[in-house]
């Protein structure tokens, strides 16, 4: 058996960091004022154990530009680096000084501030550069400023430094590919947008870049709801003012501390697109959470902010692991328990949310049983008595476990009235979610049946008294006989027709598509899939024997066959209509055919 060290070739590792290693070449920057946030965090801990003496108002970090010079300076008034430490973290490829400082000070209060972790993010600067200085000053009395450069090469140079004051100055010679980025505005951009809630001041070209301190990192207590708004508009400034929000501050079994804002929804959820920002230690990561947080909450405004996620080497993207595992159950969990408290504490207020929160509790119950157990008493229905209530109470009051429900509150047909004077309270469910999540609470009470008032023939709106079950001499009752009729006038075929007594007289007809044909059309639906041609023709035409209209119908046929027939299928396409089952290319024809009747009809009158 033989035993080896691996080599590493320099001269072929700096080209693969300049070209694959960071996917966005702004990173650059954000990583540069990260290491310079460093040298400061690091001096705060020094001087907590007496080896440094300095005032907090000394540290800053100042970026320079200079078009005419093509050159990018970021200094900082950091513990800065002798000759020796230059050679340690800076000529050392993948050596982290940063990782190399919290082992050895971990104890220490600040220490886990610093934010460097790989070692690499220096060498982001030579996407831009053609050569990079290091200019820098320990903190140490009696040390001597060193100086650092290299051109990308394996090849650099240390000689003495001109720094006079502590700390570092890097400077970068852009090349010509990366001159964008010597526009003032440019930087400005990627600053806001990385560097905005770092915690010491940023100045570029003298001017403050980062003045907004990041609410997260305050105790809950200490903020009122104008710190939470004026947070949330800082962030999105185009956006309507959240309707509630979640402050987060876990420290076991990980560190978590963010805010979450639930924002108000006017359009459906796109899993695929996520508004929530990820931050390690207040520096920007990423507004692409997917796999931080479930997809029913992706649409959750606010920051994350967690020195225990785990990165990729260029901090650009999430690794899985089981804590992004644990830290998405624990956003799910906060979010349910956040529902549930503002259900109980002002119930008004909750129903008024409800359209902005609707799609999340739907969705959420149906990818997320645990979701559910939290917020199943969250989930709430509005009646056909203008009440919301929950299926729980429905079933309270209404023991025989059928559960009534209208898809359009909109647009009330006059079967719903039929129900409705019958003293039956009905649900409305107007979701397109609505369909799945009824099946899926049949599943968790056991016994229950959700019918939609259009998928059944229930007895509840029949009139036994006035049936027509007596027999004629052929063995068929009056009522085989009116549905035979329509049959034949109708001639479709995967058509059924039944006449039957209903408890109201002007309810002519009504169509009747099952609950199961139904639930599995708008899964197709929903799921985006075409119907099988063995499906979705399946209807049930019902016809009301007590109706003057049917009555009147059959006799018109001695005298007038043809506008019978008419009638017959204007009857036919008038209950398509009314329950949006009629075919865009039918509708032409009903038209034309409604104009039609309407004109006999007024000249038998006339005559």
């Amino acid at each position: 058996m033989t035993q080896g060290t691996l080599k590493i070739h320099s001269e072929n590792i700096l080209p693969i960091i300049k070209k694959w290693l960071y996917t966005d070449r702004d990173i650059f920057l954000r990583e540069l004022v990260s290491n310079a946030c460093d040298a400061m965090s690091k001096l705060k801990v020094l001087r907590d154990q007496g080896k440094a003496d300095f005032k907090d108002e000394e540290l800053r970090i100042d970026i320079e530009v200079d078009k005419k010079a093509k050159t990018i300076k970021i200094l900082d008034t950091g513990l800065g680096m002798n000759s020796n430490e230059v050679k340690k973290y800076i000529a050392q490829l993948a050596f982290s000084g940063a990782e190399e400082f919290v082992k050895k000070y971990q104890d220490e209060e600040g220490s886990d501030e610093i934010i460097g972790h790989f070692g690499l993010g220096f060498y982001s600067s030579f996407m831009v550069s053609d050569q990079v200085e290091v200019d820098s000053l320990s903190y140490e009395k009696g040390a001597k400023a060193a100086h650092w450069s290299c051109d990308g090469s394996p090849e650099y140079t240390l000689d003495k430094g001109k720094r006079k004051e502590r700390g570092t100055t890097i400077t970068l010679h852009v090349n010509k590919e990366s001159e964008e980025f010597l526009e003032e505005g440019k930087l400005r951009e990627m600053l806001t947008k990385h560097c905005r809630f770092l915690p010491y001041p940023i100045h570029l070209n003298g001017k403050h870049i980062n003045d907004k301190e990041p609410l997260w990192i305050k105790p809950a207590s200490e903020c009122t709801d104008k710190d939470y708004l004026d947070f949330y508009r800082a962030l999105y400034p185009m956006e309507p003012d959240p309707i509630f929000w979640i402050h987060l501050s876990v420290d076991y079994p990980f560190n978590l501390k963010g805010i979450l804002y639930f924002p108000k929804v006017n359009r459906r959820l796109d899993p695929n697109q996520t508004a929530l920002q990820l931050y390690c230690n207040r520096v920007f990561v990423s507004d692409n959470c997917k796999d931080l947080i479930p997809d029913y909450l992706s649409v959750l405004r606010g920051v994350i902010d967690s020195p225990d996620i785990p990165l990729n080497v260029s901090r650009s993207n999430l690794q899985m692991d089981r804590t992004v595992r644990q830290l998405a159950g624990h956003i799910s969990k906060k979010v349910s328990d956040k529902l549930s408290s503002n259900l109980q504490a002002d119930r008004e207020n909750y129903i008024a949310k409800w359209p902005d929160i609707e799609m999340i509790i739907k969705l959420g119950i149906l990818q997320d049983d645990k979701f559910y157990d939290r917020v199943k008493s969250c989930l709430i229905w509005k009646n056909s008595n203008e009440e919301w209530t929950t299926v729980d109470e429905y079933i309270e009051r209404n023991p025989e476990k059928k559960v009534y429900y209208h898809h359009d509150e909109k647009q009330t047909t006059h079967f719903f009235d039929m129900y409705k004077d019958k003293g039956i309270e009905i649900l409305f469910a107007p979701s397109h979610l609505d369909t799945p999540l009824i099946s899926f609470l049949e599943s968790k009470h056991s016994g229950v049946k959700f019918q939609r008032l259009d998928g059944a023939i229930d007895d509840v709106i029949l009139d036994k008294e006035k049936e027509k079950t007596v027999l004629d001499a052929d063995g068929k009752t009056e009522a085989v006989k009116i549905a035979d009729y329509i049959k034949r006038k109708l001639a479709l075929e995967n058509l059924e027709v039944e006449a039957k007594s209903l408890s109201s007289h002007s309810v002519p007809a009504f169509m009747v598509i099952s609950e199961e044909e139904r639930r599995m059309r708008d899964y197709f639906a929903i799921s985006g899939q075409d119907l099988p041609p063995a499906m979705g023709n399946k209807r049930t035409f019902v016809v009301n024997t007590n109706s003057r209209l049917v009555q009147s119908i059959q006799k018109l046929e001695p005298k007038d066959p043809e506008l019978a027939t008419s009638l017959v299928k204007q009857l036919y396409e008038l209950s398509l209509l009314s329950q949006k089952e009629l075919e865009p290319a039918d509708f032409s024809t009903f038209l034309k055919r409604s104009s039609e009747l309407l004109e006999k009809l007024s000249e038998k009158v006339a005559e």
